[in-house]
């Protein structure tokens, strides 16, 4: 575990009327007037603006079908855009999965491959990648080591608790190295104690990498705990409503949840839900702050 207290050192940031104050940190990916509309003539998400910093934690939250997953997905290439385009600036590339370009997505279910050993489906993306097995072999330990794993490399997803499960997934994410970590719900099947110590866990590593994260939830308090950023989003036709600064030091552990101001921000983060889901939001572009 990290030495929570000697790595207390990230800047501060100013929220006003929950407008986000801009950094000087780059952008990793800008999602330019994004939108889209499947097939059956929905329309999931209006033009969406957003610049996803180098180094942040930015935490999606919004009603049910308010695009969040969706977002996620353009982001990751895995679906188009109906309109609009995104943009991957670091090294100067704009296309995922061009050289130095990497992304690893995080499901809401482990998705491990049932018949395979942990370190078997730890070390799938670098098989894929064509990576010689004493080259990846390290590279699935060190990731193993990270999540707490290192000891269960032999054994079968089944024997492994559901929490487990998620740890083998983030360390297959991690593996790679990625520039961009995204994750949909990844906790969100999990008891609340389990729940409480992957957001710990998952904390710690991303201070530890500076890995810029994209993660979404339904949990004020998830979002809350977690986020440099939180991008508040209404629904029919999705869209980003409010974005919150969380400025806190990071990285955070109980006291921070304890804390009166966690209170505060949980409470200020419910209100624009409750409002994101009113009639009126849905006939306004809301407010962003990007």
């Amino acid at each position: 575990m990290l030495n929570v207290d000697a790595m207390r050192k990230a800047d501060k940031a100013d929220t006003q009327d929950g407008a986000a104050v801009a950094t000087s940190k780059p952008p990793v990916v800008e999602v330019l007037s994004a939108s889209k509309t499947f097939g059956d003539g929905t329309q999931a998400l209006a033009p969406v603006d957003l610049t996803i910093q180098d180094g942040e934690f930015l935490t999606l939250i919004g009603p049910s079908g308010c695009g969040k997953s969706t977002l996620l997905k353009l982001i990751a290439k895995l679906i188009e855009p109906s309109d609009g385009r995104l943009v991957w600036w670091r090294g100067g590339f704009d296309q995922v999965g061009s050289d130095g370009k990497k992304l690893a997505f995080v499901f809401q279910d482990a998705t491990l491959m049932p018949w395979a050993r942990i370190g078997t489906n730890v070390r799938l993306p670098l098989d894929l990648a064509g990576m010689a097995k004493d080259v990846s072999e390290p590279k699935v330990a060190d990731a193993l080591a990270r999540v707490g794993l290192e000891s269960f490399a032999k054994h079968y997803p089944r024997q492994l608790s559901g929490g487990m499960r998620m740890r083998a997934s983030i360390a297959r994410a991690l593996v790679t190295n990625p520039d961009l970590l995204l994750m949909d719900e990844p906790f969100g099947a999990l008891d609340e104690f389990t729940r409480n110590k992957l957001d710990a866990d998952l904390l710690d590593l991303w201070w530890e990498k500076k890995l810029t994260t994209v993660f979404v939830t339904h949990s004020i308090y998830e979002a809350v705990f977690l986020s440099t950023r939180v991008a508040v989003m209404a629904a029919r036709p999705g869209r980003i409503f409010k974005i919150m600064n969380i400025d806190e030091p990071m990285p955070r552990d109980e006291r921070f949840r304890e804390s009166p101001r966690f209170a505060d921000l949980c409470r200020q983060l419910s209100g624009w839900l409750a409002d994101a889901s009113l009639p009126a939001a849905r006939a306004s572009h809301g407010d962003q702050a990007l």
